[in-house]
This record gives structure tokens, C-alpha cells and sequence, in this order.
């Protein structure tokens, strides 16, 4: 199998996983119990009102006319209108996208290059105190639940030290005052920085375990190996053993990183939640309340998407880090 024949087919089963799931989310929330309308019930609208807002949802049609439409919908682009903010899934979604990705792509690549150079340093030093103490607390960081460490950080430096803010992204007063500027220049303003400083640590805290403890144990392995005893009896320096040492050993941690990064932008819900952060975790909490399903299955859909995405780049990219790494039939 060529390279190109390999690309195609990768592409061709990414795109035949995204369809499934875009079908699965459509079945598996018109399955469950209840719609918007029955919140309309419970807030005092008569029969007629719901019946006449159902009819403009679409929910009196068929099953099979509202899956048609739904996917006919996506592969045009349109991703449907919110029943509970009356305006399009797309616009109140992507803003909150952006947000979500500010937040998890600095800090997720914050925690993989921290964590991989200390698991590169205490992999070089096998049974001592800094590895045992090295491990023990990425481990304790990891095991605290991540609203719970949220919590915990909020508690120490906002309410004891009054160091940082407690939630948003900004204060409401900045946000009247730059509402007519363009959404991008909020990212640069220090006030944002501020706020933006422990949802940052919460992620690097509770996600550094993995490239931490998955570098080390590659480190560990790698420096038994026969080419690294060569350039010791050569005499070469410990700081340039250790280079070569972290070249050979990091590959599964920069395989590992799109995945992570892909799975955590779409795993914040709960730090999203406690620190007020304006993502799409804190939208899906108060849309799977409202039950407002459009949002609701376009969110799942793009944190699905990323993912897959993720794991497509992911073996895409394999054979182009590790060059041991081939397409099965390659003879290049």
C-alpha cells in the first residue's frame, strides 16, 4: 500500500466515523425523554403556543424528515437554531470555541513541554529522592478531582491571598466597555491575563502526569540502549547525552500531545464551569439544563470531530516522526 492509497483511506474512514456519529447524537437525543417544549409546559404556555412552536422546530415531523434534514443541514453548513437563545447553533457556538481553545491549547502545550523536560530529569536519576517525590506529586495532582483542584486554587490565591480574580474572563464592566471592539483584542488586554492565570495552572497541574510519567519511562528506557553507552566511553558531556537522550525518548510524548490536546478541549467542562470560563463546557451544562438539543448535539458533534481529527493527524504524522515507522507495502 502507497502513501497516498494509506492517506485516502484514512481520510475516507475519518469522514465515515464523523457520519456515524453525527447519526448516533441524532437518534440517541431524540430517544431520550422530553424536549424544550416541555419546559414551555412547565413555564404556563398553552397547548396551541407549544404546537405552533414545535411546528417551526420540526419536531412534528417524522423521524426519517428530521434526521434528513439534519443531515442534509450539516453538509451545508447549517447546524440548526437554538430553541433557547432563537438564533443560529453556529454564532452562539463559536465564540465559545475560540474561548475554549484559548484556554486549552496554551496550557495543554505548557504541560507537555514542563512535564516532558522533568520526566526527562528524573528519568536520568532512577531511584532517588526527586524521582520518588517527582512522581508522587504529578500523581497527587492528577488523582484530585479537576474542579476539586480548581476549587483548591480559587480558595488560596483569590479568597486568602487575593492574588487573581475568581471567575470570568474578564469583569463585567470590561466587558460593557469593549463590546463594540473587535472580539480578538480582549486576549490582550492584562486584565484578561489575570483571569486567565488559574484555569491555566488548574489544566497544567491536573494534565501534567502523562507527558511527566510517559517520559520518564521513556528516558529510562532509552538510556539502556547500546548507541548511548558508545557516546559515554566517547566521553561526550552530560548536557549533550541528555539531548540525544530526550530526541530518541520523546516521541511517544509529541505522538500523545494532539490526542490530548483533541480529548481536553472537550473535557474542561467542570473547570469551565467553576471558573465561569465563557467555553463550550459552560454552554453544554446550560443547554443539556434547557434541553435544547440543537446546541446540545452540535457541541458533542465538535468535541467528537476534534477528536477524531486528532487521531487522523495523529497516525498521518507517525511515520513522518519515527522513521522506523512505515506503510506496510512502502518500499521507500
Amino acid at each position: 500500500m502507497s502513501r497516498l492509497s494509506y492517506f485516502v483511506r484514512r481520510t475516507a474512514i475519518t469522514a465515515v466515523l464523523i457520519f456515524l456519529v453525527a447519526s448516533a447524537l441524532f437518534f440517541f437525543f431524540r430517544a431520550m425523554p422530553g424536549d424544550y417544549s416541555s419546559l414551555l409546559v412547565q413555564q404556563g404556555m398553552n397547548p396551541e403556543q407549544i404546537a405552533e412552536l414545535r411546528a417551526d422546530w420540526g419536531l412534528d415531523e417524522p423521524l426519517y424528515v428530521q434526521y434528513y434534514e439534519y443531515i442534509t443541514n450539516l453538509l451545508t453548513g447549517n447546524a440548526g437554531q437554538s430553541f433557547r437563545f432563537s438564533q443560529p447553533v453556529w454564532e452562539l457556538v463559536a465564540p465559545r470555541i475560540l474561548n475554549s481553545f484559548v484556554l486549552v491549547a496554551p496550557a495543554i502545550t505548557a504541560t507537555y513541554i514542563v512535564g516532558g523536560l522533568f520526566g526527562a530529569y528524573i528519568g536520568r536519576r532512577r531511584g532517588s529522592p526527586l524521582e520518588k517525590s517527582g512522581i508522587i506529586s504529578v500523581s497527587v495532582f492528577h488523582s484530585i478531582p479537576d474542579f476539586f483542584l480548581g476549587i483548591m486554587l480559587i480558595a488560596l490565591f483569590s479568597s486568602t491571598l487575593g492574588i487573581f480574580p475568581t471567575s470570568g474572563m474578564l469583569s463585567p464592566a470590561t466587558m460593557i466597555q469593549i463590546q463594540d471592539q473587535a472580539y480578538w483584542q480582549r486576549f490582550l488586554m492584562p486584565e484578561f491575563w489575570r483571569h486567565y492565570t488559574l484555569p491555566f495552572m488548574t489544566v497544567l497541574l491536573y494534565f501534567m502526569q502523562y507527558p511527566t510519567l510517559i517520559m520518564r519511562n521513556s528516558v529510562v528506557e532509552v538510556s539502556d540502549q547500546e548507541y548511548l553507552h558508545y557516546h559515554r566511553l566517547k566521553g561526550l558531556p552530560e548536557s549533550k547525552l541528555l539531548r540525544k537522550i530526550i530526541r530518541h525518548a520523546s516521541l511517544p510524548v509529541i505522538t500523545l500531545y494532539p490526542i490530548s490536546l483533541a480529548a481536553s478541549i472537550s473535557g474542561l467542562v467542570l473547570i469551565e464551569v467553576v471558573f465561569n470560563w465563557p467555553g463550550i463546557g459552560q454552554l453544554l451544562v446550560s443547554s443539556v439544563l434547557a434541553r435544547d438539543f440543537p446546541v446540545i448535539q452540535f457541541v458533542f458533534l465538535i468535541a467528537a470531530v476534534w477528536v477524531i481529527i486528532g487521531n487522523f493527524l495523529v497516525d498521518l504524522l507517525y511515520g513522518v516522526l519515527d522513521p522506523r515507522v512505515s506503510v506496510a507495502g512502502d518500499e521507500d
